[in-house]
């Protein structure tokens, strides 16, 4: 038997582009953020951000807009995961 090749989605360099420009642009956020006086919603403001980041990096960067229900269980999983450690962290810090 032989396996047949897996199709990939052909990605313009345009997307790429764009998705580069709001990882850039984010960054400025998260820099704006920093400078800011916001209290305790900064760290939450620079978490979001970089949520945002990650989530782009991951749907195009990693293709994972294009990968199989199964693979985006198992990141959606883990991403969970990350959630209720970050919401415990913070129901630490803000008990202080």
């Amino acid at each position: 038997m032989e396996a047949s090749p897996q199709q990939h989605a052909l990605i313009p360099y345009r997307v790429y582009v764009i998705v580069w420009a709001a990882l850039i642009l984010l960054t400025a956020f998260t820099v704006g953020a920093h400078y800011t006086e916001l209290g305790h919603v900064a760290i939450l403001t620079a978490i979001v951000i970089a949520t945002v980041k990650v989530s782009l990096v991951m749907l195009y960067f990693m293709h994972l807009r294009f990968a199989p229900p199964v693979l985006i269980a198992m990141v959606l999983f883990v991403l969970g995961n990350y959630a209720v450690f970050v919401a415990l962290t913070f129901t630490d810090y803000l008990a202080r």
